[in-house]
């Protein structure tokens, strides 16, 4: 008996785990000053009572800078969620990325929908993207730190300055861990500069800051779980750096050079369960730039939603040290991705995969598989380019070589021919495998059919089923 009483309580304990629901409050400063009102949203554990989000305000899309809208939770198990559109009718509604296949019930103004899993999403009602509804479903956190620890850095519920003049910076030396509440609000960048063994952890927001962290000549450095609202310049800022890992972290950005991740001579790089919308790259790898010396290797980019509201969800290679021959960038794996949208007005910058070799850089050995990209405003599927760019560089690439695209699929029609040009004999772009490629559900066997220009000082591109 007594053995059966312990199975039931185990069992019970397991239940309730997996039913567990948490949401945070707004610190109260930013009640009246944070929020958009377009959509109210809540949030329960099956057959429990509803609990209100508060719904942030974020700015998104450099070209129409636009008013959307973010609420965020952690849960495990499963939850229902609860949204009504405030203002207008509700002709359909749709939840992005497409590949989840999450489908709302739609009742009048009113949307619902449950969540059996994490996941990062984007609500549009009526077909608008500019005002829709971002949902950061997070894992419950079971590392939270000894706030008492010396070497931890505390952010509690509430707003929290660095100074008190805006743009100041929190310094973080080696082997500090930063926590970062799910209620704390953090006005200010994270600086990491020369240092090793640091954690910035937490499900709070770090709100527009000049940068949100950047990372210079340093090792073993872990961000994970932050959402990033409205910076002046990049999300991550990698620097010369080795042994990053930067996982489920979330970011909007609408002005000029608001990159997401850009990495300048970094290797060593794990970016996993990330959820991006910015108004230049989601994702940029180079070589040197300013004061970063060295090659680019050994990164993962994966399980993750890139949505570049301007410029190239991925690019790589136009930065290197020209002056020193340039930089090799290489073994670089894009997996498990949803590219949400791209929209590039000028051709020699467009491409979802955009690898564009400058600086004498010679960029190598990159994979993309298993990545799905939705219809988008302007751009190409890839331009692959060996390049002399007088505006961001001193000199044409090195090459483009062995590159391989496997089990990509593109549905829409608003796609640009995408194109793969060399620069001269001995700058050339060669061994490239197009595997599994299918444009509205067709595969694509050659480059015909992939809408795909094949320019000079090209060879052995091969197209597989």
């Amino acid at each position: 008996m007594k053995n059966i009483i312990m199975i039931l309580l185990v069992a019970f304990s397991i239940a309730a785990y997996a039913q567990e629901l948490i949401t945070y409050e707004v610190p109260h400063e930013m009640l009246y000053t944070a929020h958009n009102d377009d959509f109210t949203v809540k949030v329960r554990v099956p057959d429990g009572e509803w609990q209100d989000l508060y719904e942030y305000n974020v700015q998104v899309d450099m070209d129409r800078v636009s008013d959307a809208s973010m609420v965020y939770f952690d849960f495990s198990g499963k939850v229902d969620v609860w949204v009504k559109k405030n203002n207008g009718l509700v002709h359909k509604a749709e939840i992005r990325p497409r590949s989840y296949n999450i489908v709302p019930e739609i009742n009048g103004n009113v949307m619902t929908f449950s969540l059996e899993q994490t996941r990062n999403i984007s609500l549009e009602v009526n077909g608008d993207k500019l005002h829709s509804l971002h949902l950061f479903a997070n894992p419950i956190r079971n590392d939270k730190p000894d706030i008492d620890d010396p070497d931890v850095i505390y952010f509690g519920p509430g707003v929290h300055r660095p100074g008190d003049l805006p743009g100041d910076v929190f310094h973080i030396p080696s082997g500090k861990t930063v926590y970062i509440d799910g209620g704390a609000v953090v006005l200010g960048k994270f600086m990491i500069d020369s240092a090793r063994d640091v954690r910035i952890i937490g499900h709070g927001l770090v709100y527009q800051p000049e940068r949100g962290v950047e990372i210079r000549h340093s090792h073993n450095v872990t961000v994970d779980g932050p959402i990033f609202i409205n910076p002046d310049h990049y999300t991550i800022y990698g620097g010369g750096s080795t042994g990053l890992n930067i996982r489920n972290i979330k970011s909007f950005a609408c002005k000029p050079w608001t990159d997401g991740i850009d990495l300048m001579s970094c290797s060593d790089v794990v970016v996993d369960g990330v959820f991006l919308r910015t108004s230049d790259d989601c994702i940029a790898i180079y070589g040197h730039r300013w004061d970063f010396y060295g090659n680019a290797r050994n990164i993962q980019i994966k399980n993750s939603s890139l949505w570049a509201d301007v410029a190239h969800p991925t690019n790589i290679g136009v930065h290197g040290n020209a002056t020193a021959g340039g930089d090799t960038i290489e073994n670089v794996v894009f997996s498990n991705i949803d590219i949400l949208e791209h929209d590039e007005d000028t051709r020699i910058a467009q491409g979802c995969f955009g690898i564009s070799a400058g600086d004498n850089n010679l960029v190598r050995s990159i994979k993309y598989e298993n990545i799905r990209i939705e219809d988008f405003e302007e751009g190409m599927l890839l331009k692959f380019q060996v390049f002399y760019s007088e505006k961001y560089g001193h000199a044409a690439g090195r090459g483009i070589h062995d590159i391989i695209l496997k089990d990509v699929q593109y549905n829409g029609n608003s796609a640009n021919p995408s194109e793969i040009i060399g620069y001269s004999e001995d700058r050339n772009v060669k061994n490239i495998l197009i595997e599994g490629l299918k444009i509205n559900g067709q595969v694509v066997e050659n480059a015909t059919d992939g809408n795909i220009h094949i320019g000079e000082f090209t060879s052995d591109i091969v197209f597989k089923k």
